[in-house]
């Protein structure tokens, strides 16, 4: 199980890294303004390996059936690699682009309390509170976890959803050789 762990999560994870890249490329504000249905729309593309890896374990090593458990934890390993891969992909994004998303973020932020028309005493806590967004999320410590948690929630969702999908042999059963 290991083996299909692994598997399923690296390249799961190497598809949601090809968000990453066009992040960093493209200009700050395109993928300001609606990144996150790109970003999350690539994840759930990228976990449907966790419902074919559930699947391909239910059907080639446990002979066709699969208990909602067993599917949940294969699932769940499935997207734990993949966000290990994401955080990773996102790190080495980083450091080789040299890429500040915590500053661009940031003057995303004000840029948007601007537009809104944001009085100058709420323009000043969105300032402050950017400047230590931009702080914070220099620090790996703070970034990685805050990059995990970004994808994980997802995995766990479609894991559930795929393992009470799967866990009915007649959902999409295993052809005869």
């Amino acid at each position: 199980m290991l083996r299909l762990v692994t598997l399923y999560g690296i390249v799961a994870g190497l598809i949601v890294c090809t968000h990453l890249v066009w992040i960093v490329v493209s200009p700050a504000d395109v993928h300001m303004d609606r990144g996150y249905v790109y970003g999350y729309g690539t994840m759930i593309v990228a976990l449907t390996a966790v419902f074919l890896g559930i699947k391909h374990y239910r059907d080639k090593v446990l002979g066709g059936v699969i208990g909602f458990g067993q599917a949940v934890v294969v699932g769940l390993g499935i997207s734990l690699v993949a966000s290990i891969v994401y955080v990773v992909g996102w790190e080495l994004c980083l450091a080789i682009s040299g890429y500040d998303f915590g500053s661009v973020y940031a003057q995303a932020m004000v840029d948007a309390a601007r537009q809104k028309g944001a009085s100058s005493a709420e323009l000043e806590r969105v300032v402050a509170d950017g400047e230590a967004f931009a702080k914070n999320y220099a620090n790996p410590l703070y970034r990685m976890p805050i990059t995990f948690i970004e994808i994980f929630p997802v995995g766990v969702l479609i894991t559930l959803i795929s393992a009470a999908v799967l866990r009915n042999s007649r959902v999409l059963p295993a052809r005869a050789a």
